[in-house]
């Protein structure tokens, strides 16, 4: 019966260890808004936790002693504070203010234009039609860009309909549908 009792305060002991829960809002220093997907990080523990749409960030199983935690946001200054567990207030919810940092990140620009680039240079396969054909075949039977594409390498066409002449376009083989 004590082993009994031993093993269950040896068990009891190690569960409120370990039960320690650091709560805290992460906000803008400035315009007070808050940072969505803040972190916060023990790195004595390596443990952490992003913060949610709230601005509220919440790290579990902290065991009890002094353990310094990070918070850091893209943009601003990371920020470091000293906690000592157990809270005296276990379900105080800490206000941190990170300060936004002086340097920008850089500009990303993603664009994209038609390039001068010769037609052998790309590395894949490229049909270019020339104004002149699309001239020529436009005199020869007006609206019917069938002609045009049959005579491209690669792309052919398939007559689908006879009553209304519809056709599918078949590009490398793939079916209509993907076209």
């Amino acid at each position: 019966m004590k082993s009994i009792l031993f093993v269950l305060a040896v068990i009891s002991s190690q569960l409120t260890y370990a039960q320690n829960t650091f709560r805290a809002i992460i906000k803008d220093e400035k315009s007070k808004e808050v940072l969505i997907g803040a972190s916060a990080h023990v790195p004595a523990l390596n443990i952490g936790a992003s913060s949610d749409s709230s601005g509220i960030v919440e790290i579990k199983n902290i065991p009890n002693g002094n353990y310094q935690i990070k918070f850091s946001y893209i943009g601003y200054k990371d920020f470091q504070k000293t906690f000592s567990f157990p809270l005296s207030n276990p379900e105080e919810t800490f206000a941190i203010d990170l300060e936004p940092s002086g340097t920008e990140l850089g500009e990303v620009v993603i664009q994209t234009t038609r390039s001068s680039r010769s037609i052998r240079d790309i590395p894949t396969r490229v049909e270019a039609i020339t104004l002149e054909e699309l001239n020529e075949k436009n005199s020869m039977k007006p609206a019917d860009i069938r002609m045009l594409l049959n005579e491209s390498t690669g792309i052919a066409t398939q007559q689908i309909s006879a009553v209304s002449g519809t056709a599918n376009i078949r590009i490398q083989g793939l079916d209509g549908r993907y076209t």
